[in-house]
C-alpha cells in the first residue's frame, strides 16, 4: 500500500527522506528494461497499456479511484522530533483556518438551498504548469469531473472539492511544486447558463530543483559509462519531476538493455527534499547485472523449428553484444511464421561469465486451415474457391497449399509449396503446379503450368524497403482468340520464361499508405514454341506517390506502363498479352474490356499499356470517401498510346479495419466504347493502390 508521508510544521527546513513512487499503476517499461523487483522484464511479457501514463508521486499517495480513503497517513519518521501540544494546536488551528476561507468563499459566492444543480469545473492558474498529461490526470481522477453531469447540492460539491484540492496538490506535488495553494469556490451561474461554477484558484509556488543526482553503481559499466548516464536525462538544475525521473529510468533501463546488459536492475529512485532550501538530492541505485554478449539459441521442443533455423532467422550471432532490440525483432519474426501462438525469450547465464544463452518457449498454433470463398465478378462470373493448407508439413516452415477453383468462366487446381526463411531471413522458396481452364471475353486458354521462384517480400509486421524475385516458369497452353480463326482453330503454345522484378517501398503504410512513394519494375525475358520458336521480352514499371494534407486527406496519384519488345500481337499467346479495366486497373469498366476490339466487339489485347488513377483519401474515423480519375489505354505496337485514353470515374467508401482498409469503389465510364457498362463496383481488401 502506497501511503501518505505526515509532516509537521517543525519538520519544514529540515532536510528528510522520501521515495519517488509509482501509485495505483506500474510505469510502463519497454522490453529488457529492467527495473527494482525480483524479476526484470523479459521479451514477451505482456505491457501495460499506455494510453493514460502512470502519476508518479513524491512522499504522497495516489487517490484511490473509486474515490475512498484518498489519502492513509502513516506513523511519523521515528527520526522526527514528537510533536509538543503547541505544535499540534498550530496545525489543527491552519487546517481549520484553510478550511473556514474556503468554506466563506462558497458560502458569499452562492447560497445553499439544498437544491441540486449540475456544475462545471475550472482551473485557473495552472497555465504555465498543466501539461497535456495533467490536464488528462485530473480529468481522469478528479471526483468532480466524474460527477459533472449529474446533480449535486451544494454539501456534495464541497466534499468533492475538498477530495479534489488533495488531487491537485498530490499532482502538483508530482510536478516539483510542494507549496501550492489551493481555494475552491461555488457560483451561481453566469448569465444565460444553467450550471454551477465550481472553480480551483491555485497558487502553485515556486519549483523545487535538484542540487545532486547520483546514478549509484552505474560506474560498473567501464567504458560504457558516459554513454549510460547520457541515457538518463535528468541533471542538477532540473525540476524535481516525477515525471521526468521516471522516464528517465526507463530510458536509462532501456540503454543498458541495448548495450549488453540484460540483467541489470535499476532501484526505486529516491529523492531527499530541503524545504527550506527548496531543493532535492536524488539517488537512484542501479545494479548493472555485468556485459554479456549472445550465446547460443536454446528451444524447449523443437517439434516447430530447430535451433540452426531459429538462429538464421536471428539478426544477432553468438558474439555480438547483447541488445534487447535484436531480442524484440526475434520474437516478432517467429509470431510472423504463423507456426507459433505465443512466444517467450528469456536471457539466462551461460556460465562463463561472459555469454547469454537465449532460452526460447513456443507454443505452436493449428497448423491446418480449410478455407471456402463464393463470389461473383462481372469479368469473372459466378465461382467457388476452397483451399486446404498445412503451414509446417515439410519443418521447418514448409508449407502445401492445395486449391481449387469451380465457376463458370474458370476452374482451375493447382498445388503450391512455399518454404519461408528459406536459407536466410525473409528469403521465400515457392514452387507451382497448376491446370486451369479460362474463358474470358478476350481468350479462351486450357494451361499447364510449372513454376518456381526466390524472393524477398514484406509482410504486415515487417514492411520492406526493398523486395525482389527471380524464377522460371513452364507453360503449355491451348488457346483460342479472335486470331485462331483466321489460322484455322484452337492454338498451342509452349512458353518458357525468367521473370524478375524489383520494387522500392518508400511509404509509411503496406495496406493504408498516407505519405511516401513506390516504385518497382518487372522485365521477364520468354521464349515462345508454336509454329517456329520466337522470343519476346515482356516490361512493365509501376510508381505510386502519397501526398497527406492535413490529418484527414491523401492525395493519391499511380502510373503503369507496359511494353512487350518483339514479336507481334497475333503471335503472342492471349493469356500473355496486356489488358486494362478493372478494379485493379481502370475502374469504371469491365475486367480486360479497353483496348482494341474484333468484329465480335471482344478485347484483344495488345503489346503496350498505360495507366493513369487519381484520388483523393478523405478519411473521419473509422471510415472514409474516395472520390477518383482512373484512365488508360491497350496499344497493338510496343509503344503506348495515349491518344485513346478510356477514362473512368466515381467514389469509393472505405472502412478502416484493424487489419486494414475494406473497400468498396463505384465508377463509371466517361468516353466508353459500345458494350462497356453504365456502372461497376469493385470490394477488395487495402486500398486500389
Amino acid at each position: 500500500m502506497i501511503q501518505a508521508m505526515r509532516t509537521s510544521r517543525r519538520a519544514i527546513g529540515r532536510p528528510f527522506a522520501i521515495s519517488l513512487l509509482l501509485a495505483g499503476i506500474a510505469a510502463p517499461v519497454g522490453v529488457g528494461a529492467q527495473i527494482a523487483g525480483d524479476a526484470p522484464a523479459q521479451p514477451g511479457d505482456a505491457i501495460p497499456p499506455a494510453d493514460m501514463a502512470a502519476m508518479p508521486d513524491i512522499g504522497i499517495d495516489w487517490p484511490d479511484m473509486d474515490g475512498a480513503d484518498l489519502v492513509q497517513p502513516i506513523s511519523p519518521d521515528p527520526s522526527d522530533p514528537p510533536l509538543s501540544a503547541a505544535d499540534v494546536a498550530a496545525d489543527a488551528a491552519a487546517l481549520e483556518q484553510d478550511a473556514a476561507a474556503a468554506a466563506q468563499d462558497s458560502a458569499a459566492s452562492f447560497a445553499d438551498t439544498g437544491e441540486e444543480r449540475r456544475y462545471a469545473v475550472a482551473l485557473t492558474g495552472l497555465e504555465d504548469v498543466a501539461d497535456a498529461q495533467f490536464k488528462g490526470r485530473f480529468d481522469q481522477l478528479s471526483v468532480l469531473k466524474q460527477g459533472e453531469d449529474k446533480p449535486a447540492n451544494l454539501a456534495q460539491i464541497n466534499r468533492r472539492m475538498k477530495e479534489d484540492q488533495d488531487l491537485l496538490d498530490r499532482l502538483l506535488r508530482a510536478k516539483g511544486y510542494y507549496a501550492a495553494r489551493i481555494r475552491g469556490a461555488v457560483a451561481a451561474p453566469a448569465e444565460g447558463q444553467d450550471k454551477l461554477a465550481v472553480t480551483f484558484d491555485v497558487t502553485p509556488g515556486q519549483q523545487y530543483l535538484l542540487s545532486s543526482v547520483d546514478l549509484n553503481g552505474i560506474d560498473a559499466t567501464g567504458p560504457r559509462e558516459p554513454e549510460m548516464r547520457a541515457a538518463f536525462p535528468v541533471a542538477v538544475g532540473d525540476p524535481v519531476d516525477a515525471d521526468r525521473i521516471f522516464a528517465a529510468r526507463d530510458s536509462l533501463a532501456a540503454a543498458l538493455g541495448e548495450h549488453g546488459y540484460p540483467f541489470a536492475k535499476i532501484g526505486e529512485p529516491d529523492a531527499r527534499i530541503d524545504h527550506e532550501a527548496r531543493k532535492g538530492d536524488l539517488d537512484v541505485p542501479v545494479e548493472t547485472g555485468g556485459y554479456r554478449t549472445f550465446g547460443r539459441i536454446i528451444l524447449d521442443d523443437e517439434q516447430l523449428m530447430d535451433a540452426r533455423h531459429v538462429q538464421s532467422i536471428a539478426r544477432f550471432r553468438p558474439g555480438d553484444v547483447y541488445a534487447v532490440s535484436d531480442v524484440e525483432d526475434l520474437q516478432k519474426a517467429l509470431v510472423t511464421t504463423g507456426l507459433v501462438s505465443s512466444v517467450k525469450l528469456e536471457p539466462r547465464e551461460a556460465g562463463d561469465g561472459e555469454h547469454v544463452d537465449m532460452f526460447v518457449e513456443m507454443r505452436p498454433a493449428p497448423l491446418r486451415t480449410i478455407a471456402g470463398e463464393l463470389g461473383y465478378g462481372t469479368g469473372e462470373g459466378y465461382r467457388a474457391e476452397v483451399s486446404w493448407q498445412h503451414r509446417n508439413l515439410f519443418p521447418p516452415e514448409g508449407s502445401l497449399l492445395l486449391r481449387g477453383v469451380l465457376g463458370t468462366q474458370e476452374q482451375t487446381a493447382s498445388a503450391t509449396y512455399r518454404r519461408n526463411n528459406f536459407k536466410r531471413r525473409d528469403n521465400v522458396l515457392t514452387g507451382l503446379v497448376s491446370v486451369s481452364n479460362v474463358r474470358r471475353d478476350a481468350y479462351d486458354a486450357r494451361t499447364l503450368t510449372v513454376s518456381g521462384g526466390l524472393e524477398r517480400q514484406s509482410n504486415i509486421l515487417f514492411q520492406k524497403k526493398w523486395a525482389w524475385h527471380f524464377g522460371g516458369e513452364l507453360v503449355a497452353s491451348d488457346e483460342a482468340d479472335s486470331f485462331s480463326k483466321i489460322v484455322g482453330g484452337r492454338r498451342t503454345f509452349f512458353i518458357a520464361a525468367l521473370p524478375v522484378s524489383l520494387a522500392y517501398d518508400g511509404s509509411d503504410d503496406l495496406l493504408n499508405p498516407t505519405r511516401g512513394f513506390r516504385l518497382g519494375g518487372r522485365l521477364s525475358p520468354e521464349l515462345s514454341f508454336q509454329g517456329g520458336t520466337f522470343g519476346y521480352a515482356r516490361a512493365q514499371l509501376d510508381g505510386s506517390v502519397y501526398q497527406p494534407f492535413g490529418n484527414s486527406v491523401v492525395l493519391a496519384a499511380r502510373a503503369r506502363f507496359g511494353s512487350i519488345l518483339g514479336s507481334q500481337v497475333s503471335q503472342i499467346a492471349p493469356s500473355r498479352r496486356f489488358y486494362a479495366g478493372g478494379g485493379g486497373s481502370v475502374r469504371g469498366y469491365g475486367y480486360q474490356a479497353i483496348g482494341p476490339r474484333d468484329s465480335n466487339n471482344d478485347p484483344i489485347g495488345g503489346k503496350s499499356l498505360a495507366e493513369f488513377s487519381l484520388e483523393t483519401r478523405v478519411r473521419f474515423g473509422n471510415f472514409g470517401v474516395v472520390p477518383f480519375v482512373d484512365a488508360g489505354n491497350i496499344s497493338t505496337s510496343f509503344l503506348p498510346r495515349f491518344r485513346d485514353l478510356r477514362v473512368g470515374a466515381g467514389v469509393g467508401l472505405r472502412y478502416y479495419s484493424s487489419f486494414g482498409p475494406i473497400r468498396f469503389d463505384v465508377g463509371t465510364p466517361i468516353n466508353p466504347q459500345k458494350g462497356d457498362p453504365k456502372v461497376a463496383v469493385y470490394v477488395s481488401l487495402g486500398q486500389a493502390f
